[in-house]
């Protein structure tokens, strides 16, 4: 997705104001209707539910699942029933408007006054389909290089090339289809790559002849890795107890690794951080929206962006949540990033279904070669 770096980094160090009287409470409503979410696994904790009911009187229910394939299939399988708000990313956006799964915002509920300016503006990429947003933004994060500073071997400027370094093989994490875009943007660099690899999300030609190159270079080094991820416990659990000691990785699997005392550093190479949004989209047969915006608007103070920071070690867009962090969180961001990597992000442009389709085949090619 296209976003301003500068402008998104000026808005997410503005710590707002709490909205006075956010919520507009229906009690009759609450009493009656559960608010079913279903959202990325360790997104919504007990604290959250907890507050949440406290605060507007709402029960809600929490389902996890652990890639956006997972909830794209969920939704398609019961065309958009079951769950009154989901957290894909805005690069999928698209795609689920495509398949006729979700339905607009009513924008006029939303108090956007809690949300970093930023992030609004920047999710419009994606977010906004046909003139109608789908899409209010509630966290941002990284997938880049997380090592084992006692084991692993880096170059002294940070690339995704370092990963296959002969020094790391056997020790290797990677998610099959975002470790091709590394490899890609690792190539790229080189001038390797026939087209621009952003080119890849614009036509087939472009992207099966980028890939075609990208792959040839992933199964030469396939050897290295330990075991591929597709799940932040599966990431997590590489480091533990299956031998990696380098891995592209989000950026909350350092965050919890690094929490638990294991000696793992966590930094962008010099090709970028691949950059996401995450947000709140309502299915479209949800069967209770009133509470969708009271959730939002919740999720849009401090307090509960703080919340979820804790819990995932994500960027939250809710205004002030990083006055309210514990100093760990705010160091693990300030050793992570400098303002040279914060500026040189690289947003998941849109993926849409015909690149997604073609994506995975190359990612099961990868696998299976």
């Amino acid at each position: 997705m296209t976003l301003s770096r500068r402008q998104f980094i000026k808005g997410a160090s503005v710590v707002g104001a709490v909205v006075a009287s956010p919520f507009m409470i229906n009690r009759a409503v609450a009493a009656n209707k559960e608010l079913r979410i279903y959202a990325w696994a360790g997104y919504i904790t007990d604290e959250m539910l907890k507050d949440f009911k406290e605060k507007t009187g709402i029960n809600a229910t929490f389902t996890p699942y652990g890639t956006n394939d997972e909830l794209m299939n969920s939704l398609r399988a019961t065309d958009g029933t079951g769950f009154d708000i989901i957290m894909p990313t805005v690069d999928r956006v698209p795609g689920y408007v495509a398949y006729d799964l979700v339905q607009p915002l009513d924008t006029t509920r939303i108090k956007w006054d809690g949300c970093l300016d930023s992030a609004i503006s920047g999710s419009k990429v994606g977010g906004v389909v046909k003139g109608k947003r789908y899409f209010a933004p509630s966290d941002w994060g990284t997938e880049a290089i997380a090592y084992n500073k006692k084991e692993a071997t880096v170059s002294k400027e940070l690339s995704y090339g370092d990963l296959w370094l002969p020094e790391n093989a056997g020790g290797v994490t990677v998610r099959a289809h975002s470790a091709l875009v590394g490899i890609g943007l690792w190539l790229e660099k080189q001038g390797k790559l026939p087209f621009p690899l952003l080119d890849s999300y614009k036509t087939e030609k472009a992207m099966r002849a980028n890939f075609d190159v990208i792959l040839k270079t992933a199964v030469k080094y396939k050897g290295s890795i330990a075991q591929f991820w597709s799940t932040e416990n599966e990431a997590q659990g590489a480091f533990r107890t299956n031998g990696a000691i380098i891995g592209q990785t989000w950026d909350s699997t350092a965050f919890k690794l690094q929490s638990e005392g294991e000696p793992i550093v966590y930094r962008a190479p010099k090709e970028g951080a691949l950059a996401w949004m995450e947000g709140f989209v309502v299915p479209k047969n949800a069967n209770n929206v009133d509470s969708v915006y009271e959730f939002i608007n919740w999720y849009y103070t401090p307090e509960a962006g703080a919340m979820f920071v804790k819990a995932t070690g994500y960027n939250s867009t809710a205004k002030g949540a990083e006055a309210l962090l514990p100093q760990a969180t705010k160091d693990f961001f300030n050793t992570s990033y400098t303002k040279e990597d914060l500026a040189n992000l690289w947003w998941w442009p849109i993926q849409e279904p015909w690149y997604v389709a073609l994506r995975n085949e190359y990612q099961d090619r990868y696998l299976s070669a």
